[in-house]
């Protein structure tokens, strides 16, 4: 979904001109530019720009050498990424300059600029998000760094189809994007601090800042190393108006790393020599169905849970349209899908493969039952009892009744609000990706087991090393140091394997993640928006409090946070709340899609709003930089959900995913 935006004018100012004035060599004539296009890559392979910055080239991308332009193009053709190598005064100058050599005509206007903190050798770097059209199906960004003497400038413009599917080829490109001569920090070989109290102080401080600056009202951590735990607490308060303080126990929602959880309960079927990771699917589950009959017949166990198969994300149908969506008719989605990339080529993320996963565990098991009881069964008897994950739960019931976290989002003016939870509704049908509720208290029990590779504390066996371990295997790699199993990424960005998966669902964001290699493990459950700042955060202080490495993290943070609330700003600035009457009056009373189902539009004084069945929300108004109008929804937690108004003879709106497009027509 893209952001509410609209039209600003941004001039630039002091395009250079190239030449040997500039210390750069002269542009390379027509005939030369053509004879540096190369070939489609054959493999991931280590490039460097012009003035020698080292990064990686994507396989099946072709590079074109510009003058001081390396321009890759993805292999569809219509997207490219733009490393551009500048001398200028300022960087205002250099962007300028990177335009002028790599699209002199583009007439996208800039919607925030936003300025990032040193890092990897770069400094006075800076992040521009351009205002393009829904109908442009785009997405534009730049982003400026400083080094030496010289200025890098990256330019995206990318289909926004090709930038889901290759996102992890472009934070290849980036991930490696460094300084000439320039070595990362590593912690390689280094022998991990004990977290004493001063330094778990560290990360106490660290969490509360973080969480005033991101806006977020409650987080829980936990800490343990070498099988004890040696932090457990909570910060903040588990609901707006209450000065109750979460604690190790307050519930909340793990979001997408029950899928860790689930593949835990596929492993015990592999330890049990019932399933093989590579069982084909349709010999467990006949009923499995995938776009077509080869597609089927080659999907094995692990390819359900790994990101690996070319899937890409379809959400919208269920968030949508969950109130007629069960466990039965989540696999009958997964039928009108088909992989756009081969398998074991890109990191394509699917909830409903990993549903699909879960639900085929369940039914190994309990093969008489009904999808969904069959898994909860399964997760109970063969997840949560053994570890004495007491607490964890499925039922949302049960745990809205305990001690649980409520959930925040930002209004849509940036102030603090309850979140729209109905849309957390939608993963209950789906709840092998993302349903649990759980607690640091209980997530530390996991996370404890997988320290001790299969061990419970009492030392008996609970899993064989060898089926646990097998699902952080690297599958499919997002970008050059991070790796994706079953369920679970591998991170080596900094030297030291760090084994962790995020969950994100409204209001609620957490990250569970361990060193294997030092026995130290941690747990972060927030809920508010945009929390997922601040478990990603963590995971580099952790390493900085670990190792006494360079302060990085605190900056990084500040600055997200104020990153995320520009945006918020920009965004804000291009809407009219109430929606405009006139636009309003167009359209018709009601609306359906045979994927997302009805629109029922109603007003109640001057404020409009778009009833979706299952939710519904305030919308806003938005004139689009070609003339075209967007309504968008301001509930928080249910933020940006677009809807572009159809110029056609009947009247429709459309939504549109990265990859999917779906049209409402006029009932």
């Amino acid at each position: 979904m893209k952001k509410p935006s609209i039209a600003l004018l941004f001039l630039f100012s002091s395009i250079l001109l190239w030449g040997w004035s500039q210390g750069l060599p002269r542009r390379p004539s027509a005939k030369a530019v053509s004879q540096q296009e190369s070939k489609p890559l054959t493999a991931d392979t280590p490039k460097t720009t012009v003035l020698g910055n080292a990064f990686i080239a994507p396989k099946d991308w072709s590079i074109t050498v510009d003058g001081p332009a390396t321009i890759l193009r993805a292999p569809e053709g219509d997207s490219k990424l733009a490393l551009v190598d500048v001398v200028a005064d300022r960087p205002e100058a250099a962007l300028a300059a990177a335009w002028q050599v790599y699209k002199p005509a583009a007439k996208w206007p800039v919607k925030v600029r936003h300025d990032l903190p040193d890092k990897d050798g770069w400094s006075r770097r800076s992040v521009y998000e351009y205002l393009t059209s829904p109908n442009e199906k785009r997405g534009v960004a730049a982003l400026v760094s400083y080094s030496g003497s010289t200025w890098t400038v990256v330019i995206e413009d990318m289909d926004d189809r090709v930038a889901e599917k290759r996102g992890s080829q472009v934070d290849l490109v980036l991930g490696r994007l460094l300084p000439k001569g320039y070595r990362r920090e590593s912690f390689a070989g280094k022998t991990a601090n004990t977290l004493d109290a001063a330094r778990i102080a560290d990360l106490q401080r660290f969490i509360e800042a973080g969480r005033k600056v991101l806006r977020v009202p409650g987080v829980a951590f936990g800490l343990i190393q070498n099988g004890k735990v040696v932090f457990g607490d909570g910060f903040g308060i588990k609901e707006l108006g209450s000065d109750e303080k979460p604690t190790g126990d307050t519930l909340f929602m793990v979001a997408s790393n029950t899928k860790a959880m689930t593949t835990l309960l596929l492993a015990k079927l592999v330890d049990e020599q019932r399933i093989r990771w590579q069982t084909p699917v349709i010999t467990l589950f006949p009923g499995f169905r995938l776009g077509d009959a080869e597609t089927t017949r080659n999907v094995l166990v692990k390819h359900l849970i790994c990101a690996c198969t070319g899937m890409p994300r379809q959400d919208l149908e269920w968030i949508f349209e969950y109130g007629n969506i069960t466990p039965e008719t989540s696999l009958a989605l997964l039928a009108t899908m088909q992989p756009t990339s081969r398998f074991g080529e890109l990191f394509q993320y699917s909830n409903l493969m990993a549903a699909a996963a879960g639900y085929i565990g369940g039914y190994i098991i309990y093969p008489q039952m009904e999808l969904g009881v069959a898994y909860d069964r399964a997760m109970q008897s063969y997840v949560f009892d053994p570890l004495a994950m007491n607490a964890t739960t499925f039922d949302f019931h049960r745990a809205l009744a305990s001690n649980h976290a409520t959930a925040h989002s930002p209004n849509v003016d940036g102030g603090l609000a309850k979140a729209m939870t109905a849309i957390n509704d939608a993963i209950i049908p789906l709840r092998p990706a993302g349903g649990a509720w759980s607690s640091v208290a209980d997530m530390l029990k996991y996370v404890t087991m997988e320290l001790a590779e299969g061990k419970l504390p009492d030392g008996q066996t609970y899993i064989s090393k060898e089926a646990l371990l097998e699902r952080r295997a690297p599958q499919v790699y997002i970008g050059k140091d991070e790796s994706y199993g079953m369920g679970l990424s591998v991170d080596s960005t900094y030297g030291v394997p760090v084994v962790h998966h995020g969950g994100d669902l409204v209001g609620y964001h957490s990250d569970m993640m361990w060193l294997p290699q030092h026995k130290v493990g941690a747990v972060i459950l927030t809920n508010g928006d945009p929390g997922w700042l601040l478990r990603d955060a963590i995971r580099r202080k952790l390493l900085e409090v670990l190792f006494d490495g360079h302060p990085e993290a605190s900056a990084d943070m500040n600055a997200e946070a104020q990153n995320f609330y520009s945006s918020l700003a920009a965004d804000r600035k291009l809407l009219t709340i109430p929606a405009d009457a006139k636009e309003t009056a167009k359209l018709a009373k009601r609306y359906n899609n045979s994927s997302l189902g009805e629109i029922a539009v109603g007003t109640s004084g001057p404020a409009t709003t778009f009833d979706f069945g299952e939710w519904k929300s305030e919308v806003a108004t938005r004139k689009n930089p070609d003339g075209t109008v967007s309504f968008i929804t301001t509930a928080p937690g249910a933020m940006g959900f677009e809807f572009t108004v159809g110029s056609g003879p009947r009247r429709t709106l459309t939504i549109r995913d990265a990859q999917h497009e779906y049209v409402f027509e006029e009932r």
